[in-house]
Formats: structure tokens, C-alpha cells, sequence
């Protein structure tokens, strides 16, 4: 560290111990972040501090209120212009609002030469450069890329300043939605892993640090490198409990293992504080409304899919009905269609066959599901108007691979139905292989059917039970402990390899303790009976 950072770290430190009392933002529960700056206060480096992990914690309405306040009572303070500009975008979603951003630095001044100029040091110079890059000119894409650069420098220059490091790994991070659009494609484990080992180092060094558990657990999730992040998802949540998205997590990594109650009890937590924001929201700025929306859909649409693994169904149905009145009065693009995605999953799984009205505005995951439901009662007029619409969005939407499975599968049950079995196993096979293209899954599974899920029961019907055990073992090599991969697998194994049908049938009662009466659960227990 140079000379003139040190000098203002053992400043702020000379300041913290001459007033030990703990104000209202020190007694929050959001981790440990030491972060030396230039700030006068003590006042104002709190609030800024309070910011700063909230960031980690992806708080960014309480975020830019703690920045904006710190600002308030420091106008010249440089840093907090800093914050603020990080605050208006989740750093792993496409950029949304560059605006934000750009109005937070032209208050500090009118060029990034007179911004940076205030910094009183090369080390906040370094951080302000930054984001200067992050919102200065070029298209997003480039503007993401040239930040994550900018901070390795950074690194380079100061590697003993862990928030450089820190905000070195969710730059890289950030970088993953313009390299691919899916999470867990090979195309991203270059920068994924380079991240968390980054996040993993700080989290060694300082395993309170918010930032450090957070980041490993989004660098490493998908069912690969999943066990790399067990310890920091089980510790974060107690890092930062005030902070609604560290609640939920953990999850993130519970349902690689097929953590089924964890994932639950995770969102029940995350829920709670995300709702208690959500019932204030008369007085949010459209911004707040917007991240916290999607905090309170996140962890019911999480948690209904772990209540169905669990055939906990009572539940799931429950967290449908509280998810609605968030999509009526939300703004979010995406949360528009939340409720019926959740009753769509909802079908799939519990095997309880609906039909809805399937118009040109339907969601091709409603559609699915309509047209599953058509197939499984016999009614093959909804199937095919299912099929023909799901076609003319594959058309229309070339590239988009849900779309394209879903049609691929509803094709591959129509042609079943009708006899015509090589067309059926030629179409669930496409659309195995463009999941698979898609790379390794994150979250609740989407499309809302596993294609080799799927494509192991088609197997199963033709009496192709050695083929469909294949299938269904590496849909849960994609999905631990899923209960519909686990039911087909023991299905496919209970007559030549009554071993794995034992192990899968144990872990469906193991997953379906609150179930009571299902045909599934009185097949498994009757299996296990007579196999003793």
C-alpha cells in the first residue's frame, strides 16, 4: 500500500477508536469490510461502509440510500459518488440503467478528469477510473469488459487491498452475461473459476467478509463445481442475515446437492425480509421497487420447486397465491409472466393435468404445460394448436433454446401418442442435445421438463428400460436429487438392477416425507417392502 493510503487507513482507524459507540448502521448484521478512504467523518464512513456491504449482499436500494447519505454529509467525500454509480444495476444481470450512473458522477464533477483530480489518493483514484470506464462511452458489452480489465489493474497495483480484490471477482463475474447466455456453459468456466478462486482466497483471509461468500457461491454454481462452494453458501447466510438476497443464497448451492429442506428453509428466510421491504413500498423510488420485487418473486419461485421436490404440494400452491399480488403491482418485465411460470412448473411436477386458454401472448412455458396436460387426457386438438404456436415462436425466435426444447418435446409426445415412435425418439433426442448446448443448469430446472428426464420416460413407455436408466442417470447428474428423475431411474433399474432401484426409491421417500398419499410414494414403499 502507498504511502498516502496508508496514512488515511490508520486515520480512519484513529477515528473508529476514539468513538466506540455503535450506531444503528454498525449494529446491522452484514458482514466485515475494512475499506480505508479519505472520508473526514466517522459518521460518514459508516453510512459508506453500510453501502459497501450491501453491494456485496446485492442491497442496492439500501445500498445507494447509505452512499447517497454518506454524500450528504460529505459532499466532496469521492468514494461514495463511487458507490452510488454500483448501486443502480445487479452487477450479473445485462445492463438496465446506465443514466443512473452517469447523473451520480456528473454531480461530483463535469469530466472524469475533474473527478478523478478530487480523489485524494492514488488508491481511490484507482477505484474512481474504474467506473469510469464502467459508464463512459462504448456499448455495455464493452464498457464490462474494459471495468473488469480496469480492476485487475487495480489489483496488480494494490494486491493487498482486498476490496480491490473483491470487486475484481464480481467484475469478472459480470462479464459472464455478455460471454454467454446461460450461467453454466463452458464458455464461462474460464472466468467463473478465476472469480471464485479470487472470492475464496479473501473468504480464507476473512470468512466474515460478505463479498468473498457471496461471489464463490455464484462463481461455482452449477452441479460441477458446486461441492467447491458448500461451506461458504452454509456460512453466508449467517455473515449477513439482514440482507434479504443472503438469506436466499445459500440455495443457490443447496440445489446442486439437491438440499431440499435447506432450499426451503433459505427462502422462508429470504421471503420474510424481502416481503417486510415489499409491504413498505408505497414510499420506494421506482428502482427500490424494482430489485425488491424480484427479491420476494426470487425466493418464492425457489421455494415452490423445492416444496414440489419435496411433494410438499399444499405449500407450493400456497406460494403461488402469495407471489401474485407482486406481479399485479410490479414493473419488472420478466415478473409479468411470474405466476403463470409457477403454475406451469407446478403441473409438470405434481402430475395434476391442466388445460389453459393458449393465445398468441401465452408463455411458451404455459403453452408446455398446456399442451402436456392436452396430451396426457387425450385431448390432441389442444396438443397440436399447442404445437403449432410453440412452432411459430421456435421460428420467430431462432436461437432461443427453450423455446426450442419445448417445442421439440411436445412434438416427440404428439408423435408418441400417435404410434410413430422413431419420430418421437428423433425429436426428444434434438431436444436433449440443445439443453445440453445450453451448459450445466442453475436454479430450478428450464425448461420446466428435463429433456433427458423426459426423453428416459418416452424410454420407459417403448419398454426401453436399460436406454431410459441412461437417461434418467445423467438427468440427475444434472439435477441431484430430483424426485421425477429419481422415480423414472427406479422404474428403469426395479427389474435388472434392483440395487439402484432400492437407493432411488429410498431417496424419494427420503424427499417426499410430508407426502402421505400419492401412488408414486405407495409404489416406492411397496418395492422397498417386498425387496427386504
Amino acid at each position: 500500500m502507498k504511502r498516502s493510503s496508508r496514512i488515511y487507513f490508520l486515520l480512519t482507524v484513529a477515528i473508529f477508536l476514539a468513538c466506540p459507540g455503535l450506531s444503528n448502521a454498525q449494529a446491522e448484521k452484514l458482514g466485515d469490510v475494512i475499506f480505508p478512504t479519505s472520508a473526514r467523518s466517522q459518521e460518514a464512513q459508516e453510512h459508506f461502509l453500510r453501502g459497501v456491504k450491501y453491494l456485496h449482499s446485492f442491497g442496492f436500494e439500501e445500498a445507494l440510500e447509505a452512499f447517497q447519505t454518506a454524500n450528504k454529509i460529505e459532499p466532496d467525500f469521492v468514494l461514495a459518488y463511487w458507490g452510488e454509480t454500483l448501486s443502480s444495476n445487479d452487477p450479473l444481470q445485462i445492463e438496465r440503467d446506465a443514466e443512473s450512473p452517469r447523473k451520480a458522477l456528473a454531480r461530483l464533477g463535469a469530466t472524469p478528469a475533474a473527478r478523478i483530480a478530487k480523489a485524494s489518493t492514488d488508491l481511490e483514484k484507482g477505484f474512481l477510473t474504474a467506473v469510469e470506464i464502467r459508464f463512459g462511452e462504448g456499448s455495455a458489452s464493452e464498457r464490462v469488459f474494459a471495468y473488469a480489465e480496469a480492476m485487475e489493474r487495480l489489483v496488480a497495483q494494490y494486491p493487498e487491498v482486498t476490496e480491490a480484490r473483491a470487486f475484481y471477482s464480481i467484475a469478472l463475474l459480470g462479464t459472464v452475461p455478455y460471454i454467454s447466455s446461460t450461467w453454466g456453459g463452458e464458455s464461462t468456466y474460464i472466468v467463473r473459476i478465476k472469480a471464485g478462486a479470487l472470492a475464496l482466497e479473501i473468504f480464507n483471509e476473512s470468512p466474515n467478509h460478505p463479498g468473498a461468500a457471496h461471489y464463490i457461491t455464484h462463481a461455482f454454481d452449477d452441479p460441477i463445481h458446486a461441492p467447491l462452494a458448500l461451506k461458504a453458501a452454509k456460512r453466508y447466510a449467517r455473515i449477513a442475515p439482514d440482507a434479504a438476497h443472503a438469506l436466499h443464497m445459500p440455495s443457490h448451492i443447496f440445489i446442486q446437492h439437491g438440499m431440499w429442506p435447506e432450499v426451503v428453509a433459505s427462502n422462508i428466510d429470504s421471503y420474510q425480509a424481502a416481503n417486510n421491504l415489499w409491504q413498505q413500498r408505497s414510499g420506494f423510488t421506482d428502482s427500490k421497487r424494482f430489485f425488491n420485487d424480484i427479491r420476494v418473486f426470487h425466493a418464492l419461485d425457489w421455494r415452490e420447486y423445492a416444496y414440489l421436490q419435496q411433494g410438499d404440494y399444499a405449500s407450493a400452491r400456497k406460494d403461488i397465491d402469495l407471489v401474485r399480488p407482486v406481479v399485479e403491482m410490479t414493473k419488472v418485465p420478466f415478473m409479468k409472466t411470474g405466476t403463470g411460470h409457477m403454475t406451469a412448473r407446478y403441473i409438470i411436477e405434481t402430475e395434476q393435468w391442466e388445460k389453459h386458454p393458449v393465445t398468441a401472448d401465452t408463455p411458451p412455458a404455459e403453452m408446455f404445460a398446456t399442451g402436456m396436460s392436452a396430451i396426457k387426457t387425450g385431448d390432441m386438438a389442444t396438443a397440436k394448436q399447442v404445437e403449432s404456436r410453440l412452432k411459430a415462436l421456435h421460428e420467430e425466435k431462432q436461437g432461443e433454446p427453450i423455446t426450442a426444447i419445448f417445442y421439440n418435446e411436445i412434438l416427440a409426445l404428439i408423435h408418441l401418442k400417435d404410434g410413430q415412435t422413431d419420430e418421437a425418439l428423433s425429436r426428444i433426442k434434438t431436444a436433449a442435445e440443445i439443453e445440453v448446448s445450453m451448459g450445466l443448469p442453475s436454479g430450478p430446472v428450464n425448461p420446466i421438463k428435463p429433456a433427458h428426464e423426459l426423453y428416459g420416460e418416452i424410454l420407459l413407455e417403448l419398454n426401453q428400460s436399460e436406454e431410459a436408466a441412461i437417461q434418467f442417470k445423467v438427468s440427475l447428474q444434472r439435477t441431484p436429487n430430483r424426485t421425477r428423475s429419481l422415480l423414472g431411474l427406479a422404474r428403469a433399474s426395479k427389474d435388472n438392477d434392483r440395487k439402484t432401484a432400492r437407493q432411488c426409491y429410498e431417496a424419494l421417500l427420503a424427499n417426499w416425507k410430508s407426502q402421505t398419499d400419492s401412488p408414486a410414494l405407495q409404489e416406492a414403499k411397496r418395492f422397498l417392502s417386498e425387496s427386504e
